[in-house]
């Protein structure tokens, strides 16, 4: 059974408040709607009245989406929603767990609304690396998850995305939610291997197919290249 979510709704515009809230009426599993036609109201509801999710608006008169992001001390899992394509590496930077450019879609909602559920249930039964690497440490570690030891191999993960105080790591066919840092992930991850491309993600190399202008594509994922990153990426990628 889907856990019930608490839902805050910050945008300036009424037809897309308007939008927004006739998409969750859709969508099983929702306790709560809030909606906030600016970042000041949304800021005095938040400091009373914890929140599962917000989808955010970024371009708002006397306060950005941004801005208001940054004034809360512990944000709930956010949801970009703007006209801006230019904002996406913003959203990374701050732990962002989808962007949506308007005009949304139902079926792209549905599936961001997706990706936050899975975040929340991952985070509920959020695994650890277990201390003391065997003989084979570097062909994999084991992660414990609840009641069960996991083995993780390392040619199995593609990439690992940072997201407020946790590491996904990604497989093929899994995800797996670390409590830590993209940084504590490269004290772990051979780095002969795995190499940091932007401040949330380390990718494989072996699983690269694509570089582009300011991301690469890999596994039917698009991955951010930040701009310190690339010259080293470029080396790595011609040496592999």
């Amino acid at each position: 059974m889907e856990t019930p979510l608490t839902i805050v709704v910050v945008d300036d515009e009424p037809l897309a408040r308007e939008v927004l809230e006739a998409f969750l009426k859709k969508i099983t599993g929702i306790q709560s709607v809030y909606l906030f036609p600016n970042a000041r109201a949304a800021l005095n509801h938040l400091e009373k009245q914890a929140a599962d999710l917000l989808l955010l608006d970024i371009e708002m008169p006397e306060m950005t989406g941004i801005e208001f992001l940054k004034q809360l001390p512990d944000p709930p899992l956010t949801i970009f929603t703007t006209a801006y394509r230019n904002y996406a590496f913003d959203g990374y930077e701050l732990g962002v767990i989808d962007f949506l450019l308007k005009p949304i879609g139902f079926d792209r909602f549905a599936l961001a609304i997706s990706k936050a559920r899975e975040f929340l249930a991952l985070k509920e039964q959020q695994s650890h690396m277990e201390d003391g690497p065997g003989d084979d440490y570097n062909e994999f570690v084991f992660v414990k998850s609840g009641v069960q030891r996991i083995k993780l191999h390392f040619a199995e993960v593609t990439h690992i995305q940072g997201l407020k105080d946790y590491a996904i790591i990604y497989t093929s066919d899994k995800k797996i939610l670390l409590k830590g840092s993209v940084k504590a992930m490269l004290d772990i991850f051979p780095t002969d291997r795995f190499i940091r491309v932007h401040k949330s993600f380390i990718v494989n190399l072996q699983k690269v197919t694509q570089l582009e202008r300011n991301h690469i594509l890999l596994k039917g994922h698009q991955i951010p290249v930040g701009r310190n990153f690339k010259e080293e990426l470029e080396r790595a990628l011609r040496a592999k």
